[in-house]
């Protein structure tokens, strides 16, 4: 399963250090969970500061799940050392099943 997670920073500058720094280090992370990144990108209209990744789960994963044993393990609090979590707003994410013909199965 494909899911799309919106992350809103408080700044310019908190999306700029968790896009570089922070989700730079999930992106090596999640494999060791079964979870691939397709895509990270950061929001360009409207002055938003979001922050937007695509990621699948491994077949037959509870998203939710997964993500609560993620969070939970010492690399994601490495991933994390140095970051005010509290700099992320809001976190909205989306489950997307690809069709047969996307680039994305």
């Amino acid at each position: 399963m494909y899911q799309l997670r919106i992350y809103t920073l408080a700044s310019s500058e908190a999306l700029q250090r968790y896009a570089t720094v922070h989700w730079a280090r999930h992106a090596a992370t999640f494999p060791k969970f079964g979870v691939t990144t397709h895509g990270v990108w950061t929001e360009r209209t409207g002055g938003a500061d979001r922050l937007l990744a695509l990621i699948r789960y491994p077949a037959g994963a509870d998203p939710e799940q997964l993500t609560r044993h993620i969070m939970a393990s010492p690399q994601f609090a490495d991933d994390m050392a140095g970051f005010d979590v509290g700099e992320i707003l809001d976190v909205q994410t989306i489950a997307l099943d690809p069709l047969p013909f996307s680039p994305t199965r």
